[in-house]
């Protein structure tokens, strides 16, 4: 019996050298022979491995065209076993010379692993019980010149499976269940806000601005208007201008870009959602995120109740509020409603070792004690509120305590997956933000916004209240996939090049 498994890339290089060189010299040949497998253009299935394997009863005799990939096979003299792999999963072919004749069976013999072939026959179950086509027709689709990793090891190698997402999710079936989530919940959250009357947008990518967010901004340059324009850090300033034009609800789901560092969840691209309403507040957007969170999770996982990393989450259980100053108050000690000025805040921070520069005003030292001493504690689903004004330009002010924002932040298991604001909506005050923001950038903060004139300027038009939130779409679904790293929810997440 001769078996054919997926190569390993673990063998020597020379070795793999040899398998192309193989695989090169058979394509020579079907070409030479006018079986030329790049030529062909269509193939006609009339049904999917999945289909045939939980409706088994319906196809049981009956006569079925699939295409996949070849991914095992097994040569036995005048009769054959294989798997082939399509778009839902895999089924075992059998292979007789008496059924396909001499010449298409020699054919076959010589199929690597990893070609794309294209069968016909009869669904029946073998002695073993393994749900089967006995195929009376195969033909080649296209030919595979590089050999794929061993099927018992798969393709290990983290850096190589980022970088060739095409083999891993060959290989890897786990990580095309965690694709096909991920296009489940961007439906799920579009559904969720469809029935509630949202309207889905699109808004440039490209700004003239850094804005809606502070971040350091890619910059490119338009050459037919030659001016440096920036790649959207955030969604934000485009969509309030919708609303001020007289849309109430409107949302975007897009790609946002930080040029920023990397690690387990922050990648230099990513996926945003912003929602804006009309004639709402902070309170409409947490009864919004509250219900949308709980609403995926129910979808995709079934249950609001899910483990992440060992932890259990229970996004059924109304999630938990608290504000920042009672966060620090709670988890470090420090009472902030009883520090009046900087040079008290200073140091405070001084006897507890967090370092701030001199920018930092007392509200920036607020969130820094809040980074150190609570955001880690925040493990089951908590809206954080009361951020202080001089980090959130965007955010309405509390009117009991001005110091203060309407604004809040949603943490799960410590980390960050929601921000959101009772919109500032008045035009003076926004300037005078924009303007501090400005003196922050020449101090040397890379992430402080610009001055967007236009959206001032739409802003004097007259802007209702408005809450706003954004969602970062690839945390959600690391949430309800329970993957812990934001590159293994990203198809193709950013890499530094290989030097050849």
């Amino acid at each position: 019996m001769e078996e054919n498994r997926i190569p390993n890339t673990e063998r020597p290089e020379e070795d793999i050298g040899e398998l192309i060189k193989v695989r090169r010299e058979k394509l020579r040949e079907l070409q030479e022979a006018g079986k030329d497998p790049f030529r062909e253009v269509r193939f006609e299935k009339t049904a999917m491995s999945r289909a045939i394997r939980e409706n088994y009863p319906s196809y049981d005799g009956k006569t079925v065209s699939l295409a996949g990939r070849l991914v095992s096979k097994r040569v036995m003299g005048k009769a054959s076993f294989a798997h082939l792999l399509d778009g839902e999963g895999q089924i075992q072919l059998y292979f007789k010379r008496d059924v396909l004749g001499d010449e298409a069976y020699a054919d076959f013999k010589k199929y690597d692993i990893g070609d794309i072939i294209g069968v016909t026959g009869d669904v029946f179950t073998t002695h073993m019980g393994e749900i089967t086509v006995n195929v009376s027709s195969v033909k080649l689709l296209s030919k595979s010149l590089l050999p794929l990793p061993e099927k018992f090891h798969g393709l290990t190698n983290t850096d190589l499976r980022y970088r060739q997402r095409y083999v891993d999710l060959i290989v890897n079936p786990d990580v095309k269940s965690t694709f096909v989530k991920r296009s489940q919940v961007l439906k799920e959250i579009r559904n969720y806000l469809d029935e509630k009357g949202y309207l889905e947008v699109e808004t440039p990518v490209l700004h003239n601005i850094a804005g809606g967010a502070a971040a350091r901004p890619f910059v490119t340059h338009h050459n037919t208007l030659d001016i440096d324009m920036y790649l959207r850090i955030a969604l934000e300033l485009y969509l309030k201008r919708l609303i001020v034009g007289g849309f109430e609800k409107v949302y975007e789901i897009g790609r946002v870009f930080r040029n920023e560092g990397m690690d387990q969840r922050h990648n230099p691209e990513f996926t945003l959602l912003e929602l804006y309403e009309a004639y709402t507040d902070i309170h409409g957007m947490m009864d919004l995120a509250e219900g949308l969170f709980r609403h995926v999770a129910n979808k995709i996982c079934g249950t609001g109740k899910i483990t992440f990393d060992g932890v259990e989450l229970d996004l059924d259980k109304p999630f938990e509020r608290i504000s920042m100053v009672e966060a620090v108050r709670k988890y470090a000690g420090v009472d902030f409603d009883k520090i009046e000025t900087v040079e008290d805040a200073r140091k405070i921070a001084k006897e507890h070792h967090i370092e701030f520069e001199e920018r930092h005003k007392k509200g920036d030292i607020l969130n820094l004690f809040f980074e150190t001493y609570c955001e880690d504690k925040l493990v089951q689903p908590t809206f954080l509120t009361g951020h202080p004004v001089e980090i959130s330009p965007l955010a309405k002010k509390d009117p009991d305590h001005p110091g203060y924002t309407q604004r809040f932040e949603l943490f799960i298991l410590g980390r960050e997956y929601a921000n959101a604001f009772s919109e500032l909506n008045d035009p003076i005050d926004q300037r005078s933000r924009f303007e501090a923001q400005m003196e922050l950038k020449k101090q040397g903060d890379e992430e402080a916004n610009d001055i967007d004139e236009d959206y001032i300027t739409a802003m004097e038009y007259g802007m209702p209240p408005t809450g706003g939130i954004g969602i970062g779409i690839d945390r959600l679904v690391m949430l309800v996939t329970g993957e812990t790293t934001i590159r293994d929810v990203l198809l193709f997440p950013t890499m530094k090049p290989i030097k050849k």
